[in-house]
């Protein structure tokens, strides 16, 4: 297929790279800091498991033009949320009207962001678990395991994007599998504030509390909002917050079954903050906060974190001190 991979981050260079290895027909829409790298030294995707592989720069379409979106076939919206009205205008403006449009991005308005500004298109959500983290010009590396999932539809997209590398999977209850990502991404604040790798701060039994409570926090809200959540691991959802409350022996077994970390990773939030860029905190946080607010149900810890994000601390802080 004719791909574009429509805002070429971390999350769009990987997989735009991968699904050039399969043999799609690749066109990276972002900026010329993104793609001046990949012009000159070709495209490296790795991975926690080994994969390192470099895709030639004259392998690939790389494009700070939206008109670029007129040879789509498919496009992959994998801009942050908060550029998603921006990109819908280039896409109503270029893109054909037959062209199928995923959004590959965190929060759960960001596929409803693109179904109100382009009505009558087949536009459908998507949940990319993994993390994915810049680690040279033109160099991303994938830090955690998982299989993206997309909303069923037409065409069976799922079968024809999936690749040994880059496993697809569908589904039809994809706002459920939403709301579970979005449960376990309220982390991202976390270990930005933390200051510490994902593997460092999910050992230390005080952080794994506090990420309890406020994914239990956030279950509450969606209970009360009557919002299904479909876990993201083979665990119900439920129970998450039970295992990360276990002994840091007894959680490391379980957790180790579930979940492959890369030993350096930090979540994308982390680097956002490290970078002064603006972060995503309220499709995440933010989220569960409204909800609350219409729900009557507190979110103490959702807000305090939310607080803290927007007020960019300069140093690491404790889990006692996020508390407060």
């Amino acid at each position: 297929m004719k791909l574009v991979l429509a805002g070429a981050g971390s999350i769009g260079c990987y997989c735009g790279a991968l699904l050039a290895r399969s043999g799609h027909s690749v066109t990276l829409l972002g900026r010329a800091r993104v793609l001046d790298p990949i012009r000159e030294h070709g495209l490296k995707v790795t991975d926690f498991d080994g994969l390192d592989y470099t895709v030639p720069p004259e392998s690939l379409t790389l494009s700070e033009d939206p008109a670029c979106l007129d040879q789509a076939e498919l496009v992959i919206v994998t801009v942050k949320s908060g550029a998603t009205a921006d990109m819908a205008e280039q896409i109503e403006r270029f893109a054909r009207q037959d062209a199928p449009i995923l959004s590959w991005q965190n929060g759960i308005e960001a596929a409803e962001t693109l179904r109100n500004a382009l009505p009558g298109r087949d536009i459908r959500a998507g949940m990319v678990p993994f993390n994915v983290v810049p680690t040279a010009p033109a160099t991303y590396h994938r830090a955690t395991s998982g299989e993206i999932v997309i909303q069923s539809g037409a065409g069976d997209l799922a079968a024809q994007l999936s690749s040994a590398d880059l496993p697809v999977t569908s589904s039809d209850q994809i706002e459920a599998v939403q709301w579970g990502k979005l449960v376990i991404n309220l982390n991202n604040a976390l270990n930005a504030l933390s200051g510490l790798t994902l593997v460092d701060q999910l050992m230390n039994r005080d952080w794994r509390n506090l990420m309890a409570d406020q994914m239990s926090e956030a279950l509450t809200v969606l209970k009360a909002a009557g919002h299904p959540v479909a876990s993201t691991t083979p665990l119900p959802a439920w129970m998450t917050p039970h295992i990360l409350r276990l002994p840091t022996p007894l959680f490391t077994r379980i957790a180790a079954r579930m979940l492959t970390i890369d030993p350096s990773a930090r979540t994308s939030m982390a680097y956002d903050l490290m970078a002064e860029r603006q972060t995503e905190i309220d499709s995440l946080q933010g989220q569960i906060i409204r909800m609350g607010h219409e729900t009557g149900v507190p979110t103490p810890i959702c807000t305090q974190v939310s607080d803290l994000i927007k007020h960019a601390p300069d140093h690491p802080l404790s889990p006692e001190q996020i508390r407060l």
